[in-house]
């Protein structure tokens, strides 16, 4: 896959561009409500003997999340699977002392009706019309290229900044899930995570039931990151920053590349260091341009604001049943090639499970980001099986397939 030339990467222009597509409106109106029924299933996480930590989650800490250490990460207690309304299988992470699983399965639900809102918005026509210049500058700065698809990306990271929180939910004095979501808002929590965090820090740790923050609460109520938390998340950044600093140094000085060829060779070697973070000037502190405010409002208030109006919409109409039984044993399917990854979420999951795909000679015909769905050319059963652990590994969890959707679930 080519990469745009550096020359139309510019965060304050894209940053322009997204405000004035959202400026008519970046939501349809949603369908009213109706009842869905939603069976999940909760599996203890086995932590390491004598450590609070999953395998997982202790090699990505070791190799990623320098200088965090085990003690400053609050892990899940369980994981989740679930299908929501649309058909579609999910997995995800709550805490014995945080809030319940219907914090994920309503958030999920949440995405589901804004993805259809924007759909019906008119942005992809406002879109289409962009000068290419401007298109140039998406290009060349987004991981996602089309505005649909950034708005959407931004949609499932405000649920999964909603859901992962939900593992420290003791530390704040909100009761029920939709005060919970209305007071994360309220207090900035949401902005805190576009702007303190690192994309990948954030995805990946979510992967994997895994957060390396606290909350504490002010006067009056709300709650904010602790003292130790930022100086936490600024050093991990920093740290990323200047990983990704001496790679480019590295691949323009003593490989003689340019900076296109760098970029390039710079997601095949190292994708866990987003490119963004390469191109910035030596000093520059990353900001996220759905978070900047170019006029009194910013793209991701205006989302996160409808996702929490939505998911308060939601909340009283998703009845919950929780499945005890034994875990269903390993069935083998007529198609081994296809199988579902309920936690890719944008292009660069794409790429990175393509690669990983690719680099054990395994062809893929079709990724499919909506659905989660990924066909490849998987030789066996057993075969299936070395890439279920290699994707695990990588920190996502793949599943066999979709169960057919409830019938008449759906959620407008």
């Amino acid at each position: 896959m080519g990469t745009p030339p550096a020359q139309n990467y510019d965060r304050r222009a894209t940053a322009r561009i997204l405000a004035r597509l959202a400026e008519p409106g970046l939501f349809a109106a949603t369908q009213a409500a109706v009842t869905v029924r939603i069976t999940v299933r909760a599996s203890a996480l086995r932590p390491e003997p004598g450590r609070a930590l999953t395998e997982s989650q202790r090699l990505y800490l070791e190799r990623f999340m320098r200088p965090c250490l085990p003690e400053q990460v609050t892990s899940a207690t369980h994981r989740l699977t679930w299908t929501d309304s649309a058909g579609i299988p999910n997995t995800g992470y709550v805490h014995a002392a945080g809030a319940g699983p219907e914090l994920a399965v309503v958030a999920r639900e949440t995405v589901l009706a804004l993805w259809r809102a924007v759909a019906g918005s008119g942005l992809a026509e406002r879109a289409a019309a962009l000068p290419a210049p401007d298109r140039a500058v998406l290009l060349g700065t987004t991981t996602d290229h089309e505005p649909v698809e950034i708005v959407r990306v931004g949609i499932e990271a405000a649920g999964r900044a909603l859901v992962q929180h939900g593992l420290i939910a003791g530390d704040t004095p909100y009761r029920g899930i939709v005060e919970f979501a209305t007071g994360l808002r309220d207090s900035g929590i949401f902005a805190a995570v576009a702007t303190r965090w690192f994309w990948e820090l954030q995805a990946s740790t979510f992967r994997r039931g895994m957060i390396p923050v606290r909350l504490e609460t002010l006067p009056g109520g709300r709650v904010r990151y602790t003292a130790e938390s930022l100086a936490l998340l600024r050093a991990m950044k920093d740290t990323t920053v200047a990983d990704a600093h001496a790679v480019m140094r590295r691949a323009t000085t003593e490989e003689g590349l340019d900076t296109e060829a760098a970029v390039a060779k710079y997601h095949d070697d190292l994708d866990l260091i987003s490119r963004q973070y390469a191109l910035l000037a030596p000093g520059t502190v990353p900001a996220c341009p759905a978070a900047a405010d170019t006029g009194g409002s910013s793209v991701l208030a205006a989302v996160v604001d409808r996702f929490v109006e939505t998911f308060a919409d939601l909340a009283g109409t998703v009845e919950l049943v929780t499945d005890t039984s034994p875990a269903p044993p390993a069935t083998s399917h007529g198609d081994d090639g296809v199988f579902f990854v309920p936690d890719m979420s944008c292009k660069h999951c794409v790429r990175t499970i393509t690669a990983l795909l690719e680099s054990m000679q395994i062809p893929v015909l079709e990724i499919d980001l909506e659905s989660k769905r990924v066909a490849a050319r998987i030789r066996s059963p057993r075969h299936r099986s070395r890439v279920f652990e290699a994707l695990r590994d990588g920190g996502y969890n793949p599943v066999d397939e979709a169960p057919a959707p409830l019938p008449g679930a759906s959620v407008g």
